[in-house]
């Protein structure tokens, strides 16, 4: 009877070990992709400096600004507002449409618009679109005083 005892056991050892190992692989593949978009991967490492003409209204409380589109401002530029709390910034690219054949993204109604598709981006949500399967990048915003440094993450 021990025996039997035993075996039973054992088995369920194996079982719950099985179930262990299935959902820790499961787990470990469900890993978020690191952008969540199309778009192609670029080194994102420059300042801001908010006395400068360009960027000086970027100083009030719910005003943004555009970057320049050119290399070493994301994809298609960079777009970044002002929250009061702290300051987010999003690269103009759309994010599920080839980068060559679309305008960069605008700041419409406190939404970033696709000029393509009119897709919406809800940049207070993270860059979430309830038109695509695809979120805005995002990018690291921190500032030291006058000067905001806009980073990948």
């Amino acid at each position: 009877m021990e025996y039997i005892s035993l075996k039973i056991k054992s088995l369920a050892g194996i079982k719950k070990f099985i179930v262990f190992l299935v959902l820790s692989l499961f787990f470990i593949s469900c890993g978020e992709e690191p952008y969540r978009d199309l778009l192609p991967d670029v080194a994102v490492n420059f300042t801001i400096d908010l006395s400068l003409p360009a960027y000086i209204d970027l100083q009030a409380v719910g005003s943004w600004a555009y970057t320049p589109v050119s290399e070493g401002y994301g994809v298609q530029g960079v777009f970044i507002y002002n929250k009061g709390s702290k300051y987010i910034a999003f690269d103009r690219a759309c994010p599920h449409l080839d980068v060559n054949t679309c305008s960069p993204m605008v700041f419409e109604n406190s939404q970033l618009v696709c000029s393509c598709d009119d897709s919406v981006f809800n940049i207070f949500e993270g860059g979430y679109s309830a038109d695509v399967s695809y979120f805005a990048r995002e990018y690291k915003v921190t500032g030291y005083g006058n000067i905001l440094q806009i980073t990948n993450y």
